[in-house]
Formats: structure tokens, sequence, C-alpha cells
């Protein structure tokens, strides 16, 4: 169950890389790079950390499933562009899946609950960082303020604290995945936002 829910976030931030390669006018190499990257950069950026075996590299789906994600998107990129707001909803549950599941494995690796939130965000967000380096644009994390790193951070904190009290397992992934997810969905919905420096107008 947990590998199918991995592969599902994974096809859907692949879908988010693919779709800037388009916009960047890059060829299918450069759209699958990304989708690769995207999908799987925070996982072994992670597990590198941990100085562990990335998890990307011990099924072939982890691989081929972006591959997918690239196809369609190179082929039906309008379609999938008109239903980015669904794409919008499933990426904030693959974002608060990520963060959880990457908290929860830095705890079982012996980490500090504040270093395993911090690799939990970095399990979340960045593939993404990596996609906006590589495609040639600063990282949307760091302008874009529609809380995208604040739900993970949050989400990640719960894992955390849930763990130290000795509550793990997928009950509690999933209650911590939740909470993520939906404070990412009421920050779309309600446009919550970050504030700027004192004095600084929004644009």
């Amino acid at each position: 169950m947990n590998q199918l829910l991995d592969l599902v976030g994974i096809f859907v931030f692949a879908l988010s890389g693919a779709l800037v390669g388009v916009r960047k006018r890059l060829d299918v190499v450069g759209m699958a790079v990304l989708a690769e990257m995207t999908a799987l950069g925070g996982g072994i950026l992670r597990d590198l950390i941990l100085n562990v075996r990335p998890a990307a590299f011990s099924s072939t789906g982890y691989v081929l499933v972006p591959v997918a994600a690239t196809a369609i998107v190179f082929f039906w990129h309008p379609h999938v562009e008109r239903v980015m707001p669904a794409v919008n909803v499933l990426d904030a549950a693959g974002l608060g899946l990520f963060c959880v599941v990457g908290t929860e494995k830095a705890m079982n690796y012996g980490l500090s609950p504040l270093h395993a939130t911090l690799l939990g965000v970095t399990t979340g967000v960045g593939g993404g960082v990596l996609r906006d380096v590589l495609s040639g644009q600063i990282p949307s994390l760091l302008y874009d303020r529609q809380l995208y790193a604040v739900p993970a951070t949050l989400g990640s904190a719960v894992m955390a604290t849930l763990y130290t009290f000795d509550l793990h397992g997928w009950p509690a992934t999933l209650a911590a995945a939740v909470f993520a997810f939906g404070l990412r969905i009421a920050a779309m919905r309600l446009r919550w936002r970050a504030p700027l420096a004192r004095g600084v107008a929004s644009e």
C-alpha cells in the first residue's frame, strides 16, 4: 500500500516537472529529466543524507512512472493543463504524504525530531527545488507565497511529535499527511499568503 501511494505521488510530481519542460520549450529528454528530478529528487536527497541506498533505485517502478508521466505530457499537455486544478489537489496529497513519510523514515534512523522534521520537508519540496534550478528559474519555494513549505513543515512536525510519543505506523502517517494536505488545500482555496518584509509592497 505504501509503495502504491508513493507511486501516485511520484506520478503527480512528475507531471508538474514535465509541464515545466513544455513551458520552457525543452525537448522530450529535457522533459523527462525534469519529471524524474521533480518526482524523485526529494527522496534521493533524504536517503543520501541518511546514508542509505535511495529508495528510487530499489524498484523499476520509481523510474518508469515519471517516464510514463512524461509521455502523457508530451502528447497531451494541453489536456493536462486544463485539469491542473485536479492535479494541484493530488500534488497537495503527494506533498503531505512525502513530507510525513520522510520524517518517519528519518526518525527510524535515529534523527532528533527537529532534524527529522527538516528532512521531511526536504523530501516533500526538494524535487521541486531541483526542477526549478535545472530549468533556470528561481526556486518557487523562495517566492511562492501560497504556503507550500509551511504545510510540509507543520505536517512533518506533527509526525515527529507523534513518533516521539511512540505513535507511528500507518494511522499516525495518515493523520499527519491529512493535516498537511488540509493546510495546503486551505492555503490554495483561501489564498493564504506568507507576509513580505515590512515596507515591501505586494505585487
